[in-house]
């Protein structure tokens, strides 16, 4: 199927070599490699995730374009949508899969975790950037892609729709159980304080793999996969990105015997955002930040849970534990966090 998307997209072209790019949980992706001219990135959009594509690509048109439009020369650079000689930028295959083309960023790499303090600042720079730029879009304009995105609520009630088991199958999903019991209190916090907090145009995912590196240095170039971008909160991208980045160990998507926040990636990280935008954030985002970083964590765990109790037909998985696996890593994350939190809010009040 990725060669009759090619031949949609791009008719004439000669393809040298399909490649498997990256190692997301959700779409496929594939660099493209042609006998002539810049290489390309394929992507078949996962039909169970997004069932609405058309506001996916309607959402990443008008966001591709105004960074376009506005962005500075040269680094940071975004990817830009490819049309068919008709000007059609996605495809439906006969199963009803989304496929689109997207420009690739040369010489850049990914990371699954950070290795020093300078790629903490850089990310936290990018990230900063890419809400100031994003900032006078309107949000109206946007579509919702993902209806309750972040909305801690919903995945708690979906864990309570199908977590009614009699006694827990395994010690892990006992541990699971024990953990969101006792943290089940805070799923409302952001929800409560919306009116207080910074809501905009936001990218929904600002993961570590979702930035790219120079493939030279630890100079951050590019922020992908803009598959949710949608209104939203800034400390939903915040506490994401936070989330992601500061794992000491890394996103390994198994079981860590130690999952731990690093307070000297957070300060580095905020350091680089607050730099570059932190009038953006009001009394009220500083004064939840950290907290809504451990409320993401326990976001992301429920939901890994659900699905593996759901059978796992949200999130790829290798095995059948691993959607499991994935949820105590990160519930073993909520609790560094938690742990630190009153070191993490004293250094965030350093930076000013």
């Amino acid at each position: 199927m990725p060669a009759a998307a090619l031949a949609f997209f791009l008719p004439n072209a000669t393809i040298c070599s399909l490649t498997p790019l990256g190692g997301g949980n959700i779409n496929d992706t594939w660099r493209v490699d042609f006998r002539e001219g810049p290489s390309a990135v394929l992507q078949r959009l996962h039909p169970s995730v997004f069932p609405d594509p058309g506001a996916v690509m309607h959402n990443m048109r008008l966001v591709t374009g105004h960074l376009e439009r506005v962005a500075p020369t040269g680094p940071p650079v975004f990817f830009r949508l490819l049309a068919n000689p008709e000007g059609q930028d996605h495809w439906f295959d006969p199963a009803g899969h989304c496929w689109r083309l997207l420009t690739y960023i040369e010489r850049t790499r990914t990371l699954t975790r950070l290795h020093s303090l300078e790629q903490a600042g850089e990310i936290g720079s990018l990230l900063g950037c890419f809400h100031l730029l994003v900032a006078d879009l309107d949000q109206t304009a946007l579509r919702d892609p993902l209806p309750g995105f972040h909305v801690t609520p919903r995945y708690l009630a979906a864990f309570d729709a199908v977590g009614g088991r009699t006694r827990p199958g395994s010690e892990l999903e006992a541990f699971c159980d024990e953990v969101i019991a006792a943290q089940r209190h805070t799923a409302p916090l952001l929800e409560a304080a919306r009116a207080q907090l910074t809501s905009q145009v936001i990218h929904g995912d600002p993961k570590t793999a979702n930035f790219l590196f120079a493939a030279d240095s630890d100079r951050a170039i590019s922020l992908i996969d803009l598959d949710t971008v949608k209104p939203g909160l800034l400390l939903h991208d915040l506490g994401d990105c936070l989330r992601s980045c500061c794992h000491r160990q890394g996103e390994t998507a198994g079981v860590a015997d130690e999952a731990t926040f690093d307070p000297d990636y957070f300060q580095a990280m905020m350091a680089g955002y607050l730099a570059r935008a932190g009038h953006l954030l009001t009394t009220k985002d500083r004064e939840l930040l950290v907290a809504a970083v451990g409320l993401i964590s326990f976001e992301l765990g429920l939901r890994f849970f659900t699905d593996y109790l759901l059978g796992n037909t949200y999130f790829k998985v290798d095995h059948p534990d691993q959607n499991l696996q994935r949820a105590v890593e990160q519930f073993r994350l909520n609790q560094s966090i938690r742990d630190q939190q009153h070191e993490l809010e004293q250094r965030l009040q350093t930076l000013g």
